[in-house]
């Protein structure tokens, strides 16, 4: 018992960690589910609804039901990606080519450790956030190691050594750092608001939901969140951004040369990064897990009301992934030099604009409320 205890410290981390990846590639297999159902609604068709499974799939109207919806495609999609033949050409360079799918994947899993997805009252009464580690500068470290999954996009195009890949490879890189400087500057507003003077938050993602509580971002600050937005969705690579694959010009982009289990990885990077992104749209401009904008936190202070604040904050996290899915199938895809001018003629200029316009307002609110 003496020995458990003092291990106790060490092993909870890993269990909390080794649950929530368990539980985020879970989203990541039914995101993909949701992209073929909600594709499927929009364009008039029915989607996945054959695949059963042996006891589940035959249980009488429950079976049925399970199968109509799909619920079982994402463990046929696994098993089907786990047990392809490994095919690697010959022309590649194999080290890399191997490595590239688990850079791409790495960064989202990593940024999960400082996202926070609820809260709960300590003993003292004080709201603290579930979260795997509560930093101050938990944005910094998102938007640092998020901003790596470009390196396994460049050098799986790199390493296929072939010309489609890599366009698609300096599409993707040239794409990232046009739309990361945007995204950048439209946040520092966020948390010159967020983290005022005298404030413990810092760049924490608590604090900023915590300054929601009266008023949700998106309100008070919709440029910003605009340019975030559109930002949000040029970095994960998605339509009508998607650059790096771009089948009408580029076959498959910097994925031509992959096959099964490693495009497995890449398809649910893609997803990690949506779903990602969107809980982190949810975090800085829609109140995280508040409620409704001017009723902050009407769940209780116990379990209840902690798995209450979970459940909500994840359904807004629902709608921004089906928000992500909706535009894939209704935009049409940008042509690369329009990518690149709504980076750097629009984007970049807005965000500038909007830095230096609370700047001012933040400055004449300080001088004439002291």
């Amino acid at each position: 018992m003496e020995l458990l205890d003092a291990f106790l410290p060490y092993l909870l981390p890993i269990v909390y960690a080794v649950a929530m990846i368990s539980v985020f590639m879970g989203l990541c297999s039914y995101s993909v589910l949701a992209e073929r159902k909600v594709s499927s609604w929009i364009q008039g068709r029915v989607g996945p609804n054959r695949t059963r499974l042996p006891l589940l799939g035959h249980i009488p109207i429950l079976g049925n039901l399970l199968t109509g919806l799909g619920i079982f495609q994402p463990a046929a999609d696994g098993l089907k990606f786990l047990f392809k033949e490994e095919i690697v050409p010959g022309h590649v360079n194999k080290f890399y080519y191997m490595l590239a799918p688990v850079v791409t994947l790495a960064p989202a899993l990593t940024t999960m450790v400082v996202l926070p997805f609820g809260r709960y009252v300590d003993a003292d009464g004080i709201t603290q956030p579930l979260v795997l580690a509560n930093v101050d500068l938990g944005m910094l470290i998102i938007l640092g190691i998020s901003s790596l999954g470009v390196y396994g996009i460049v050098l799986a195009g790199w390493a296929s050594n072939s010309k489609y890949p890599f366009l698609g490879g300096i599409r993707a890189s040239a794409q990232m750092i046009s739309y990361e400087l945007a995204m950048g500057l439209a946040l520092l507003p966020v948390f010159m608001w967020a983290a005022f003077p005298g404030s413990d938050y810092g760049m924490s993602l608590f604090g900023a939901v915590q300054s929601q509580q009266t008023l949700w971002l998106f309100i008070w600050q919709p440029l910003s969140a605009l340019i975030f937005l559109v930002a949000l969705f040029a970095e994960t690579n998605r339509l009508p951004f998607d650059m790096a694959e771009s089948e009408t010009d580029l076959v498959g982009g910097f994925h031509t040369e992959y096959g099964c289990f490693k495009f497995g990885l890449f398809f649910v990077a893609e997803y990690a990064h949506v779903i990602m992104g969107s809980a982190l749209f949810v975090l800085l401009f829609l109140g995280g897990w508040n409620f409704l904008p001017g009723l902050a936190d009407p769940w209780g202070n116990g379990l209840i009301g902690t798995l209450l604040s979970v459940g909500w904050f994840i359904a807004k996290v629902f709608a921004m992934i089906f928000f992500f899915i909706w535009m894939r199938w209704t935009l049409p895809r940008f042509r690369y030099d329009q990518v690149m001018s709504l980076g750097w003629k629009i984007l970049l200029p807005l965000a500038v604009g909007n830095l230096v316009f609370n700047t001012i307002i933040i400055a004449l609110y300080d001088t004439f409320t002291r």
